[in-house]
Formats: structure tokens, sequence, C-alpha cells
């Protein structure tokens, strides 16, 4: 139904009736800040980061080709978008929350061992590649499935797979290298 509704948008702004963008808007705002949030953990910078999105996709609606769904060229755009905003981030604002999903502190008894893994788990994960830290976080911590992140990564499933399988493979490694006895790798 929305990409029913996103098609006939398009094609009206297209033939120049700009308010038709409003209903794009109201359809993909949430999702995209949503999407924004995660990436950066802080509402202001990621309803900014969303509206750069909303901004570069009504410049670039004519690039659209529409051979498939729009919410896949709008996430794939907004995902460019939250990338460059986050390359332009000092360290210290770094996304840790975003990454804090990544273990479970389910035993209240190993609470303080429990965050120290997450600590260690969100560092390692900040110095994946992009490919590679993008990847899991739309996997584990956006929870999208395999054909949604691939779509709004832009790359194969097949090409996600192996993304996934590599990023895992680094942070065990990275893990191992900062807790030699793998306690923090227990976590993965």
């Amino acid at each position: 139904m929305s990409d029913e509704l996103d098609r006939a948008d398009v094609g009206r702004v297209l033939a120049g009736d700009v308010e038709a963008f409003s209903g794009i808007v109201q359809r993909w705002q949430r999702p995209l800040v949503n999407l924004a949030w995660r990436f950066c953990h802080d509402r202001d910078r990621a309803e900014e980061m969303a509206q750069e999105a909303f901004l570069r996709a009504y410049r670039g609606l004519r690039h659209w080709r529409g051979d498939g769904a729009f919410s896949s060229w709008l996430f794939a755009l907004g995902l460019n978008v939250y990338r460059t905003a986050l390359r332009r981030l000092p360290e210290r604002d770094a996304p840790e929350e975003v990454l804090a999903g990544l273990t479970a502190a389910n035993d209240v008894a190993a609470d303080t061992e429990s965050r120290e893994r997450e600590r260690a788990v969100r560092r390692a994960v900040r110095t994946l590649p992009a490919r590679y830290r993008e990847a899991l976080v739309l996997f584990y911590f956006c929870e999208m499935d395999l054909a949604a992140a691939a779509s709004r990564l832009g790359v194969p499933e097949g090409t996600l797979k192996a993304r996934l399988h590599r990023g895992r493979a680094l942070l065990r490694r990275r893990l191992h290298m900062v807790d030699p006895r793998g306690v923090a790798a227990e976590a993965l």
C-alpha cells in the first residue's frame, strides 16, 4: 500500500506538485528518524540527519528509477547521509549506546562483568570498518532481517551475510586481544 502511495506522490512531485512530498515525509519521517537514532543515539541529531535525508531525497527524486521500492531507495539515501554525518563526529561522540544491545545483561549477579563486557564490545564495534559496523548495527540493533538490511545497504543478501560473518570474526579477534581469557569474546 505505501509503495503505491509513494509512487503516486513521487509522480505528483515530479509533475510539479511540491506539496505531494509531504505525504512521503509523513509516511517515512518516523522510520528515518528511528534509523538515524540507532546510529547516533541523540534524538535532536537524528532528527537533523533525517531532515537532511529528506532534503537530499527531494533534490534527487528524479534519480529514483522506480524499479524497486521507493522506501529502499530512501533508506539507502538516508544511510549515506547518516554515514557521512557520523564520520564528522568527534570520537567522543561515537554512538556507544547504539551498540549497547550486542550483549545481554540478564544475570543480575554478573551485572558488573556484563557492563564491562558491553563496553568492550561497543569499543570494538566502533573500530570496525564501516561496511562491517553498518551491517552489524542494522542486523542486530535495528533487528532487520537479511533481506531488509541488504536492501537498506544496497548490497545482495550474500554480501550482507559475508559482512556479518567477517564483522563477527573481527570482533572476536579484537575482543580476544583486549581480554586474552576470552571473557569479552563470549558475548558474541
